[in-house]
């Protein structure tokens, strides 16, 4: 059996099978007892062919739709009058334009259609939304809004009844064979025995099949119920909205065209819309148009489709098409594929049950012949070989129905669909326990995984970040909540504190809101929150600092950089940079401190090393690190150029503590007990890695921590010597990531699972063989890279 199925079921991989795999398998399979049901939980790889064609087609229109609009933009002088006239019942809502011209305004990148309807403000206004606040809160407009422009659902495929089971299942071969013995055994008995007698054993067949069906159709039909439950968990996707003023989580599904999104890097676009604000925002549109370059988004190309994914910076988009109006909308329309990719074991118990099958099929037949040579045995012996009575065809129907049986019972027709309804239920436990797992494969080859690659913050740590430490004006000093600001100020010259505040509120992804409570709420990143909370401490006015300079550029931070960084204009002239990040990089681009008294001195030996001990002393007692640093610019600075990466003046060193989850140290044992590896990559400062590391048990005597750069150099053959020992890996970048995993895999023959929780280890995920996006944040990008 074990040559059977390496011959015939070999090739099927954990993901990314190809189709012709797939289809060379299940047309093995053909000869089986209902195959509709055995593959129901299966991709339906008609549907998929119909939709890669449709993804070409969008992808071509998408393609020219931007180069005319890009030509148009050449020979547009003016704005011209527009002709467009407003439907009476959009009018009769309240509103100036239709979901029809939006539509084609975005879709079509329309820059013409744009201007003459006012540029995003005037369709803000004809929206009846603002920029600022967002939508009111108005439940009667809320409402007109979505009759006139829909809402932010994709159409799905309608859930099938309890009687559409029922008579999927009255269409397995062996039942209607057994139906049709059941009526001449009716026929033969009533004709022979007469009425009721004669009709005994045709009831008794016609009661076993009913009961076959219902409990079939039960089966499946709770099945089918089991995978709309886990849809609907893998659906829960919330997104940073403004609404009625107030900056809130919301679920994508409630978006209506005029709410104001925030997105940032890692994010998916929800639905179609306009730049609104932001900085430095780069688009991958492959998805759609199949182009792997990304697209920057501005004021001057401020058009964003639904189903896109944000690369690098944050942004304020205004929402204008939803649903079944976007282009991925009508993308989705084309993807019931019916399922997932059938996983290898899924694969091979298919082969299992045919080959049984055949076994069965191969003794029926044999049986029958052995029953039928007995029958004609005995009446050649008797002399009645030529003479046929009713008695002797009810006794060749029983001959046959005991056939049909031996079928029945020897096919394993229901393993398959056990399995995948166990691997099924794993999936949901584990989102019950916020391990997002995209594929049913994963929770297959999970049981048989040997190397665990797990990110650091979020994923080991609790992900709730606060400042415990700080080295302000070279002087360390504990955070004390309990304390006031004053006492720890006191040791801090006045314009250094501004300073400070000045570089915390202002470069930084997070914000400080009111919620409807009206109580101040920290937005953003743990980091960037653990920094604004800081700030407040201090004594400082997050909407005061906010507005004072007016911000000219901004580059977010992301894990290739390791820093981010904004330019001002202050008040009373003049250009300041602002930059955070790793410590180590943030100090090598420091050349002046500011000292006790408020100064600005330059950087020497004694105080580089009396940072870098600061920075040691924290890391060691596994603490984050941040540098804070500044510098003032020449006022012929320009928004398109780059904010400099040497010059600074380093403001001082934050320390935040971010604990170990509870049972993580527990978990590493019993992952080591049982042969798994587990090993830590992590973009954090070494020593600080180092030490979460041993607190968890990860890090051993035997083992080796190492830091991106160093390993990114190495060679093929280093690696090969050093890939084993490695137990940390710090200051990593996704691609660092991403090779460490591709040689485990590859070179080492291990089985990988990767956990993480942001979009830096969405490239590790999509490499790894089992991948788990722990659901905190970033998880968007994650979760639809998984194995």
């Amino acid at each position: 059996m074990e040559s059977y199925l390496d011959e015939n079921f070999s090739g099927v991989q954990p993901k990314n099978s190809p189709v012709e795999v797939l289809q060379r398998w299940r047309n093995l399979c053909s000869v089986v007892k209902n195959p509709k049901r055995r593959f129901r939980f299966t991709a339906n790889l008609s549907k998929r062919g119909e939709a890669a064609a449709m993804r070409r087609t969008n992808q071509e229109k998408l393609r020219v739709a931007v180069l005319v609009s890009k030509a148009a933009l050449q020979f547009i002088q003016g704005v011209p009058v527009s002709d467009y006239v407003v439907p009476e019942e959009v009018k009769a809502a309240g509103f100036q334009i239709c979901a029809d011209e939006l539509g084609s305004i975005v879709e079509g990148h329309d820059v013409k259609k744009l201007k003459i309807h006012g540029g995003v403000d005037g369709i803000a206004q004809k929206l009846s939304t603002s920029t600022t606040n967002g939508l009111p809160a108005d439940n009667k407009l809320l409402n007109h809004r979505q009759e006139i422009y829909g809402i932010n659902k994709f159409t799905e495929t309608q859930a099938r009844g309890f009687l559409v089971f029922v008579w999927e299942a009255l269409h397995d071969m062996t039942l209607i064979i057994l139906a049709v013995c059941a009526l001449v055994s009716l026929i033969v008995g009533i004709a022979m025995e007469g009425w009721p007698a004669g009709a005994h054993d045709g009831l008794g067949i016609v009661a076993s099949i009913l009961l076959v069906v219902f409990v079939t159709a039960t089966s499946d039909y709770r099945q089918s119920l089991q995978f709309r439950d886990l849809d609907k968990e893998k659906k829960k996707i919330s997104i940073q909205v403004t609404r009625n003023g107030y900056r809130q989580k919301m679920s994508i599904y409630d978006l209506l065209p005029g709410d104001i999104v925030h997105l940032s890097i890692g994010d998916q676009v929800p639905a179609d819309g306009l730049f609104v604000s932001g900085f430095c925002v780069s688009i991958d549109e492959s998805s759609l148009t199949g182009e792997s370059e990304p697209v920057m988004i501005s004021a001057e190309n401020p058009f964003l489709l639904s189903g896109t994914k944000v690369q690098d910076g944050s942004c304020k988009m205004m929402i204008t098409t939803v649903g079944m109006k976007t282009q991925w909308g009508k993308l989705m329309a084309t993807l019931s594929e019916g399922g997932d990719d059938e996983t290898p074991l899924q694969v091979k118990l298919n082969g299992v049950a045919t080959f049984i099958g055949k076994i069965g099929l191969v003794f029926a037949v044999v049986t029958f012949a052995v029953l039928v040579q007995g029958l004609f045995s005995r009446k050649l012996g008797e002399g009645t070989h030529w003479s046929w009575s009713g008695d002797d065809a009810l006794e060749m129907l029983e001959f046959f129905a005991i056939a049909v049986t031996i079928v029945v019972v020897a096919v394993p027709e229901g393993l398959p669909l056990a399995v995948t309804l166990s691997l099924a239920f794993a999936m949901k436990k584990m989102m019950n326990d916020k391990a997002l797992v995209r594929h049913l494969a994963a929770c297959e080859t999970m049981g048989s995984a040997t190397c665990i690659c797990s990110d650091k913050t979020g994923t080991l740590t609790t992900n709730h970040m606060t400042v415990v430490k700080s080295c302000i004006c070279m002087n360390v000093k504990d955070v004390d909540r309990q304390s006031d600001a004053s006492s720890f100020c006191s040791e801090i010259p006045d314009s250094t504190v501004k300073l400070l505040l000045q570089s915390i509120f202002n470069n930084s992804g997070g914000e400080v809101v009111i919620n409807k409570e009206g109580k101040l709420e920290i937005l953003g990143s743990p980091t960037d929150a653990a920094l604004l909370e800081f700030g407040l401490f201090l004594g400082g006015d997050f909407q005061g600092e906010r507005q004072a300079p007016k911000l000219i550029k901004v580059e977010p931070f992301n894990s290739t950089k390791k820093r981010m960084g904004v330019v001002l204009e202050l008040p009373g002239g003049g250009l300041r940079a602002h930059t955070k990040g790793a410590s180590e990089i943030i100090l090598a681009a420091c050349d002046k401190v500011i000292d006790s008294n408020g100064e600005v001195v330059p950087l020497d030996e004694a105080s580089i090393d009396h940072l870098k001990a600061t920075i040691n002393q924290f890391a060691s007692e596994a603490l984050r690190t941040l540098c804070l640093a500044y510098m003032e610019l020449e006022n012929g600075f320009s928004p398109n150029d780059p904010i400099p990466l040497s010059g600074y003046t380093c403001i001082g060193i934050v320390g935040i503590k971010d604990p170990v989850r509870p049972g993580v140290k527990e978990s590493v044992a019993i992952c080591r007990s049982a042969g798994i590896t587990v090993r830590m990559v992590t973009g954090d400062n070494i020593n600080t890695a180092k030490a979460i590391a041993r607190e968890c048990g990860i890090l051993t005597d035997e083992g080796i921590a190492i830091e991106g750069p160093d390993f990114r150099e190495k060679s093929e053959e280093e690696l090969v010597k050093l890939i084993p020992k490695i137990q940390v890996m710090a200051r990593s970048s996704p691609l660092d990531k991403h090779t460490l995993v591709k040689h485990l895999r590859t070179t080492f023959g291990e089985v990988v699972a990767v956990t993480g929780d942001g979009t830096n280890d969405a490239p590790a995920l999509h490499e790894a063989d089992i991948g788990l996006a722990m659901g905190i944040a970033g998880t968007e990008v994650s979760v639809l890279c998984l194995s």
